[in-house]
């Protein structure tokens, strides 16, 4: 774990799933633009939610986001599903990046947190499967994304999982 209380697995693969889209600026800085997301969020840096109009962000911006909203996504991970505090925190990656994608309030209501609260794993893996649709149409990348945490739930290599 991070010293803010995030896996390093939950960092990487959501850095990984989500990008850092960007622009190349005159100044030769690179710099993140708002961009609409496959399920048509306007979305900046890797996978923060925004505005239309938000101002491009530098990519230690973009790293401060996405820690500040890991750090979010963690603490309700662990408060709807309390059981990950003694679990091996691959677990615990794995549903932060759910959240962090998803939101809490599709965690909290998704039989997913009762398959991880149940410590069945791998029912915990096939629900996960169940969240691969954006606006309206199964997307690839969600596919890649919910193979690489559900090995985290199996304790198994996400990388492995990702190819």
């Amino acid at each position: 774990m991070n010293g803010l209380g995030v896996p390093f697995d939950a960092v990487a693969l959501c850095k990984l799933a989500e990008g850092f889209h960007r622009e190349v600026r005159l100044s030769a800085r690179v710099m993140a633009v708002p961009y609409l997301c496959p399920a048509g969020f306007w979305t900046i840096g890797y996978g923060r939610l925004c505005a239309k109009d938000h101002p491009a962000v530098t990519l230690e911006q973009g790293e401060s986001f996405l820690a500040e909203d890991l750090v979010q996504a963690v603490g309700a991970a662990l408060r709807h599903c309390p059981v990950l505090l003694a679990e091996p925190e691959q677990r615990l990656a794995a549903v932060a990046s759910f959240v962090f994608n998803l939101g809490p309030g599709r965690l909290q209501s998704s039989t997913f947190r009762r398959r991880v609260n149940e410590r069945d794993w791998q029912g915990a893996r096939r629900e996960l499967m169940r969240w691969v649709h954006g606006g309206g149409r199964v997307l690839p990348g969600l596919v890649t994304r919910r193979r690489a945490e559900g090995a985290l739930l199996n304790l198994e290599n996400w990388r492995e999982a990702w190819q």
